[in-house]
């Protein structure tokens, strides 16, 4: 067997993982757009995308949402020119609307200096009532539509507040091709998403994009997001970074999307995908075992206006 790592003209990948049933292979480590985007300057931000190239990442993502674009127009400077043909690209809108959609997308391409996204999502689904009113106000068809006409190769959906709203998206529509979704050691543990949502997105061979695997730094004892705060910590005290992340890709997941503040953050999360195994479920449920009495509002703070 040859253990090479996948080269290109940039350097060594890092694994690779299948995005479910598309065909395509991706990075199993990917870099938040939010974060490139609230980087103080445009150095900063910039260090951050050559880190991620330079370690073997190749997945980017953002929204159109975030800083106002400022996100899109740094990847649309500091990234699609040099890297394009190199890279799997993906943003997200939050419309709520079929022509908010459509506006959204072709300003997130002018920004990002691209004629094609690689994958699109409809972002940050809030519960089911949130995803009916977009399918009844023609969300989905825009999504159907822009990949019919070449300007989004993929498509799919985002959401981080109720698992019920990606299990309604599922109910109601098979067209989507990748579903973004909270995977942490506390998850499982309150409104659960690896629960209720991950074993449908594999039955259905969806590629599976995970994000907060340190709770949008809720394990650092934050209530809000990008931010350490006054709660007690989870990191180190319980579980540390090495172990949060591992048990997120110990799952059937395509990408960890990691949100760096800098360059050096990015560079610790490249190295534990570097010499990343997979847990044994024993040690996966020690994990959830260690955080459960903080899960729900304490940790996923995220959670907070859809729990009962």
């Amino acid at each position: 067997m040859n253990d090479l790592p996948k080269r290109d003209q940039w350097g060594d990948l890092l694994p690779e993982r299948k995005l479910g049933a598309t065909g395509e292979s991706v990075t199993m480590l990917g870099t938040g757009g939010a974060h490139v985007g609230r980087a103080e300057t445009d150095a900063e931000a910039h260090a951050i995308v050559e880190t991620a190239i330079s370690g073997g990442v190749r997945f980017f993502d953002t929204a159109h949402s975030y800083q106002s674009g400022r996100s899109e127009e740094r990847y649309g400077r500091f990234l699609t020119p040099k890297y394009r043909d190199g890279i799997f690209l993906m943003t997200k809108t939050t419309a709520k609307d079929a022509k908010t959609a459509r506006e959204n997308l072709e300003t997130s391409l002018r920004r990002m200096k691209t004629d094609c996204l690689d994958l699109w999502q409809a972002h940050s689904l809030k519960d089911p009532d949130d995803v009916d009113a977009r399918i009844e106000n023609g969300v989905v068809d825009v999504f159907e539509q822009a990949k019919m006409e070449g300007k989004a190769r993929y498509i799919g959906f985002t959401g981080h507040k109720s698992p019920y709203a990606h299990a309604r998206m599922l109910e109601r529509t098979d067209v989507f091709d990748a579903a973004q979704l909270p995977i942490n050691c506390a998850d499982p543990s309150f409104e659960s998403f690896v629960l209720i949502v991950l074993p449908e997105l594999v039955r259905r061979k969806m590629g599976v994009l995970a994000m907060k695997s340190l709770s949008n730094g809720g394990f650092f004892g934050g209530d809000k997001q990008f931010c350490h705060g006054p709660h007690p910590l989870l990191v180190p005290e319980r579980v540390s970074i090495e172990e949060a992340v591992s048990y997120t890709w110990s799952h059937p997941v395509s990408v960890l999307i990691t949100g760096a503040d800098n360059a050096d953050q990015l560079q610790e999360k490249i190295e534990i995908a570097r010499r990343f195994r997979p847990l044994a479920v024993s040690d996966m449920q020690t994990l959830v075992d260690r955080v459960s009495d903080r899960a729900g509002n304490i940790v996923e703070f995220y959670k907070r206006e859809v729990a009962t």
